[in-house]
């Protein structure tokens, strides 16, 4: 439990300015809703009329004159792409920070396992997701609130969940690619990141690209889909799941036979 306690109190920093910010972004745009409503349908006409710019973001299938339509979009990019970051710089660096900061071998010369280590710090990364997400879902719950919205629970929950299903995907690929460097790149984490958004993009703007959606967390994000089948597909998260396993299967194997310096 040392290098769990070590790695939250080392992430704390990083923790708390992702999360406050995510968080205060999200409160503001709903803060912002009830001030523009009477402009989301001459809005929603608009992006309707822009084509294949609507289509890759779900614009031409969602209601933005109602609270969980503006939702769906405004607050789902920030969360997405926010969360998304967040997990993949953790994810990325968790172990190969040891060899960058020359601390590896000080870590390594006490009574624990390589398999421990990387479980701890596997450990840690989760629970930093997990804390992030419980922190912002309340706060956008209570911002909703205090606007006088009725809360819609179910397309909240599912859009949230999705969201982090999203980043514990990212977080587990991240944790593997971490393994085999020596160095760390933050540019690996945010590339990734980026890649996978545009990449959902691409696949709402043309059906010859649907199968992107099996690549990309952000395919079982889509927020137009979710609200209209009431559901998260469960084949896309199947897909996404499985990368995160084979992500951590490989961080494992990877670290335990490393040479590490």
């Amino acid at each position: 439990m040392t290098i769990l306690k070590h790695e939250l109190r080392q992430g704390k920093t990083a923790f708390l300015i992702w999360t406050a910010t995510i968080a205060f972004l999200l409160m503001i745009c709903i803060f912002l809703f009830p001030e523009i409503q009477g402009d989301m349908d001459a809005m929603g006409e608009l992006f309707g009329s822009m084509g294949s710019f609507t289509a890759a973001f779900g614009m031409d299938r969602l209601n933005f004159g109602t609270l969980i339509g503006f939702y769906a979009v405004e607050c789902g990019n920030i969360l997405g792409l926010g969360g998304a970051f967040f997990a993949s710089l953790t994810g990325v660096s968790i172990l190969s920070k040891e060899e960058k900061d020359k601390t590896a071998e000080f870590l390594l010369t006490h009574p624990v396992s390589r398999a421990r280590v990387a479980g701890e710090k596997l450990a840690a990364l989760l629970i930093q997701i997990t804390a992030m997400n419980l922190i912002i879902l309340a706060c956008s719950l209570l911002s909703v609130g205090m606007i006088g919205e009725d809360v819609p629970w179910k397309e909240i929950i599912l859009l949230h969940g999705a969201y982090f299903l999203l980043q514990l995907e990212l977080a587990g690929v991240c944790f593997g690619i971490s393994a085999f460097l020596r160095r760390g790149s933050a540019g690996i984490g945010i590339g990734l990141g980026a890649m996978m958004y545009f990449l959902n993009l691409i696949a709402n703007m043309t059906d010859h690209a649907k199968f992107l959606k099996y690549i990309t967390p952000f395919g079982y994000c889509e927020g137009a889909d979710i609200l209209a089948e009431g559901r998260l597909h469960t084949g896309y998260i199947a897909a996404g799941m499985m990368y995160a396993c084979i992500g951590i299967a490989a961080a494992y194997w990877r670290y335990t036979k490393k040479e590490i310096h």
